[in-house]
C-alpha cells in the first residue's frame, strides 16, 4: 500500500506564503530573527501554524533554525549567493536546452514574463521571474534536474530581492529575459542556453563583484 503525502493546512499555507512575501519585501530582513508569539500575533494564528511555516521555510532555505538563536532570516552574503548560482549555471542552461529540444511548450514562460513586467513590489516581481526561469526547465523531461532545480528557486528569489535593494537592475534582467525567450521560441537551443548561462552569470557578478577582478558593479 502506497500513502501520499499530506497536504500543508490552509493555515500554515497562509502564514507560510505571508512570512515568505515578508521576507522577498525585506519587511522581514536577512538575519532578523523570527519570534514566533510574534508572528502568529502578527498573522493571528496560534504558535503552531507559524512553527510548522518556519520549518518548511527553512527547508527551502529562506530562514535558518538555530538550537541556541532560534529560527532567523537567511543572511545574503556573497559566498551564498554564488553557492546558489553556481548550481543554476551547472543546470539551468542544460535544462532548458532540453526543453527546446522537445519541443516543449513556453506559454508559462511568457505569462511569467508579463508578470514581472507588471509587477507592483519587488516580492511580486522576483517571484515572476522565478516562475520564468521554472518556465524553461520544468518540462526538459527530467523530472530529477527540475526537482534540483526547484530545491534552490527561493533561494534565488532572495539573492535577487537583496540585490535589487542595493542595485535595482530588474529592467536589464527583464530584457535578457526577453532574449533567452525569443531564441527558446525560435528553437535555438544552443543560443538560448548560452543566453541563460550568460544572464545567471552576470547578474551573480554585477550584485556579489569579486574584489579580485576589481570589483566590477557594471
Amino acid at each position: 500500500m502506497t500513502f501520499a503525502p499530506a497536504p500543508i493546512p490552509s493555515r500554515t499555507q497562509y502564514v507560510l506564503e505571508a512570512i515568505k512575501h515578508a521576507i522577498l519585501t525585506a519587511q522581514l530582513r536577512p538575519g532578523q530573527a523570527l519570534v514566533e508569539t510574534e508572528l502568529a500575533a502578527r498573522f493571528g494564528v496560534s504558535k503552531t501554524p507559524v512553527r510548522e511555516a518556519l520549518k518548511t521555510l527553512a527547508g527551502t532555505g529562506l530562514v535558518v533554525m538555530s538550537q541556541y538563536k532560534g529560527a532567523t532570516v537567511r543572511l545574503v552574503d556573497a559566498a551564498m549567493a554564488r553557492e546558489v548560482y553556481d548550481v543554476r549555471l551547472l543546470l539551468e542552461p542544460e535544462a532548458l536546452r532540453r526543453s527546446i529540444t522537445r519541443r516543449a511548450s513556453l506559454e508559462a514562460a511568457q505569462e511569467a514574463l508579463e508578470r514581472a513586467d507588471s509587477a507592483i513590489d519587488k516580492a511580486d516581481r522576483s517571484l515572476a521571474n522565478r516562475d520564468f526561469h521554472r518556465a524553461l526547465y520544468l518540462p526538459c523531461g527530467n523530472p530529477l534536474l527540475a526537482r534540483m532545480l526547484d530545491e534552490i528557486r527561493d533561494q534565488a528569489a532572495l539573492v535577487s530581492t537583496v540585490a535589487w535593494s542595493a542595485n535595482p537592475s530588474w529592467e536589464r534582467e527583464a530584457a535578457e529575459h526577453r532574449e533567452i525567450l525569443a531564441l527558446a521560441l525560435a528553437d535555438d537551443a544552443a543560443a538560448a542556453a548560452g543566453a541563460l548561462h550568460d544572464h545567471i552569470a552576470s547578474f551573480v557578478r554585477r550584485a556579489f563583484p569579486d574584489d579580485e577582478d576589481g570589483g566590477d558593479t557594471a
